[in-house]
């Protein structure tokens, strides 16, 4: 962050898009310098439109982190993603389209195609430590030129962060003029309270089995800001009365440590101290019901 947005001469909303695990959460949380979208290995891990600041000395980047576009809409939950995506792509001035190196499949294809057609496009190639065989790298990205055309190409490293000062020095010329949307200091336009919320499922991705999480839910039914203190109450939803005792683990010690980590993490960003009490709730059906969805803040 730099200490003044004064200068900045250019300022635009970008749009983050690709199918679901190619590293569109972990390159936002690089760029901006902090972590404010959660990431796992586990498709589906990113659900809500989450927005990242990134302010340098002559540029302001709002970019838009975006649930992986879903290609098979299996439920209410699912619906609700997509549309995250095409809100994020309304009205934005640029967008980084991001695949996994040496691989575009019909998934990557169906994520390209909803980005519309007078879109300004910078294709985001990710992971490219991941390729055993550097040589392949030209040929696979003249390979892509022929699928659509962009603006620029730059192959990267989210996780390590290499390449990503080039892609930021590539896309800064292709905003538009003017001043900046948000303050010097803000890097989110997200709350504490929903943060909390996705910290700690977060966890519950990281740290329970793969059948589990897309059944998750986190509720915040009570958050208060005290000065130096967060006092937060948690509800963790669950679709399966099989998955409630899955959750809690062995005498609360499986829901112990997801509080525990979650709380770490929620202490670092919000820089206060964080009392976190966590309980487990049956909600079943929850990710195909429009009504359960809307109170638990999706769009």
């Amino acid at each position: 962050m730099s200490e003044s947005v004064s200068a900045v001469s250019r300022a635009g909303f970008v749009a983050i898009v690709g199918r679901p695990n190619v590293g569109k959460s972990t390159l936002l949380n690089r760029l901006i310098g902090q972590k404010i979208s959660i990431v796992s290995s586990k498709a589906q891990t990113t659900r809500h439109r989450v927005i990242g600041i990134l302010s340098t000395d002559a540029t302001q980047f709002v970019f838009v982190d975006t649930p992986g576009f879903q290609t098979r809409h299996r439920n209410a939950l699912n619906r609700a993603m997509n549309r995250a995506v095409s809100t994020a792509l309304a009205g934005v001035d640029l967008v980084f389209f991001v695949i996994e190196v040496g691989r575009f499949g019909e998934a990557d294809r169906a994520a390209l195609a909803v980005i519309p057609e007078e879109a300004r496009i910078v294709l985001v190639i990710n992971k490219i430590d991941l390729l055993p065989d550097k040589r392949l790298l030209l040929p696979f990205i003249d390979e892509l030129r022929a699928v659509r055309e962009f603006a620029e190409i730059v192959p990267l490293s989210a996780e390590h962060g290499r390449n990503c000062k080039e892609l930021i020095a590539a896309a800064a010329p292709l905003l538009p003029e003017g001043e900046p949307l948000y303050g010097e200091n803000e890097i989110t336009d997200r709350s504490e309270r929903f943060l909390a919320a996705e910290f700690l499922r977060e966890k519950l991705f990281r740290l329970l089995g793969d059948e589990l999480p897309y059944g998750v839910a986190v509720e915040i039914e009570k958050f208060e800001a005290e000065g130096d203190l967060r006092r937060i109450h948690a509800a963790v939803i669950v679709d399966r009365a099989a998955h409630k005792a899955m959750v809690i683990g062995k005498d609360g010690g499986k829901l112990k440590r997801v509080a525990s980590e979650a709380r770490a993490e929620m202490e670092k960003l919000f820089g206060a101290k964080v009392f976190l009490e966590t309980w487990v709730k049956l909600r079943s059906g929850w990710a195909d019901d429009e009504r359960a969805l809307k109170s638990l803040g999706y769009e």
